[in-house]
Parts: C-alpha cells; structure tokens; sequence
C-alpha cells in the first residue's frame, strides 16, 4: 500500500491520478512532525512505500519561519524514514548555491543558502540516515495545473498587463508536475538497496526565468511584453540560486526513465489549463 503525503501539492495531485489506490494525507489527516501519529497511521494502514510530497515551500518566508520549516522540512521526512518503510522524498535544487556554471551531479557538494535549501538539506540527511530503502528526488521550478504556480500566474498577467518584467539572470530547468509523476510511478517498483539514493529530475533544457515568460506568453497568444531585468532589481527575502541546471543522466540511467524537453511539457500543461 502507498501513501503520498502532501496529498493536495502540484505533485501529489498528479500522483494522486496515478496512483488510485493509494492513500492520500495532507497535515489535517496526518501530522508528519510527530512520530508517534507517523507510526500508528502506517502501521494501521499497513503501508509499504512512502511518497514524500509534503514540504514548507514558501522560501522567502522560510527565512523567518525557520522553526515552521525546520519541522516539516527535516523533522517530517526523519519520522517517515524511522518507520522503516520504503521511501519517496522529494527535494530542491535550493540544497545547491548556484554559482557554478555546469549541471550539478546528485554527487557535488550540496551548499545551501536560503533556511528553505538548508531545511531540505536537513531533510535528506535524515532520510539518508534512517531509512534503507529510499529514492530523494531532487527537483526544481515545479508547475501543474493544479494550485499556484509560475506558469499559471503568467498567463493571468499575460490578459492583465501589457507589460511585466521577469529576471533573466537565474538559470534552471522548469519542471512539469506531471512529468515527475510519471517518472516517480516507474522507480516505485524498484526501489531497493542498490538503488537507493539521491537522484535530480527536471524536464530537459536549459532556460532563465525570462525565457520561460515568454515561452508562456508566445503559446497564450498573448500581446504582453516581457521585459528581462537582473535579479539585483527584484529583491526576495530569501537568496536564490542563481544556476541551478540539474543533471538528470543517472535517474535515466538506473531506471530507464525518457525526460521530455520542458518547452514541449510546457505546451503540454497549458493545453490542458486551457480546457480547464
């Protein structure tokens, strides 16, 4: 039996769709920050396998919430690791401080720079630690159809503005929900010992933030001009990285997973948000 926490995430709601049979928490049914609810709810539910998708996202706010964060981002995945179960965890490209210039490897050095990349660090570690048998799936500018998302937030600037400005000095992947669903449905049954570990998945490609705008903006037919500015002009409270490509080569590898190139998930995704 599967349980996916974080249930009602961009993720979890696409697993939700693929996984039917699985049960589904989010914090009102279970409390991942207190092991003892942890245990008795898998134990009760005879659950094999763990999916992680529960996380305190909200980076810049993460910068103040810090005990928030350090409570679901660390303590959470520490108590589903300790149960002894078969292990999903989902985690950030934020564990990285973005001044390198090539892909990172779920090998490099991890550097986080923001309370929300030090957390999902915490987290990993945990996992790592507690669990035997376990997948830590590194992600990064994750969108669906489903809640708040950077995509969907573009295409209702795109019929607001005329015009919007969008940093083009940040370097990434964007990553269709969707996508990472899929590829999460075919590890699931093997997943073992000597596969365990971290692995990166985004979609594939390379892109700012500025060239994802327009992306959205030229498949919405909108007439928005967006403007390129550098991250110096839009201050967060939290640090992003400022590259943070993944390399995806052993998730392909280890589990013979076909990654789609994210403008063609993008075109994807918004056919979909148009006939929502």
């Amino acid at each position: 039996m599967f349980l996916i926490t974080g249930c009602n995430g961009q993720l979890g709601r696409e697993l939700s769709a693929r996984i039917p049979d699985a049960i589904l928490t989010d914090k009102s049914e279970l409390d991942i920050t207190d092991f003892n609810s942890v245990q008795d709810f898998v134990n009760r539910n005879k659950i094999d396998t763990i999916i992680n998708c529960a996380a305190y996202t909200a980076v810049d706010r993460a910068e103040t919430d810090i005990d928030i964060a350090q409570k679901i981002n660390c303590e959470g995945p520490k108590n589903l690791a300790k149960t002894g179960r078969k292990i999903v965890h989902i985690s950030t490209d934020y564990v990285f401080d973005g001044t390198g210039h090539i892909p990172y490897t779920p090998s490099d050095m991890p550097n986080p720079v923001s309370v929300y990349g030090k957390t999902k660090l915490a987290g990993e570690q945990a996992v790592m630690k507690y669990s035997t048998e376990y997948i830590i799936i590194r992600t990064a500018w994750l969108y669906s159809q489903y809640g708040n998302n950077f995509v969907k937030t573009m295409m209702r600037l795109g019929q607001e503005k005329e015009s919007i400005n969008v940093v083009s000095d940040q370097i990434g992947t964007p990553t269709f929900a969707g996508d990472l669903a899929d590829a999460i449905v075919k590890i699931l049954p093997q997943i073992n010992r000597n596969t365990s570990g971290i692995y990166h998945y985004t979609n594939l490609g390379v892109c700012s933030w500025y060239d994802f705008a327009t992306a959205i903006m030229n498949i919405a037919k909108s007439k928005c001009q967006v403007n390129a500015i550098p991250s110096s002009e839009y201050t967060t409270a939290a640090t992003r990285p400022f590259y943070s490509v993944l390399d995806k080569t052993k998730i392909m590898q280890t589990f013979g997973i076909q990654i789609p190139h994210w403008h063609a998930s993008l075109i994807n995704c918004m056919q979909q948000l148009q006939h929502m």
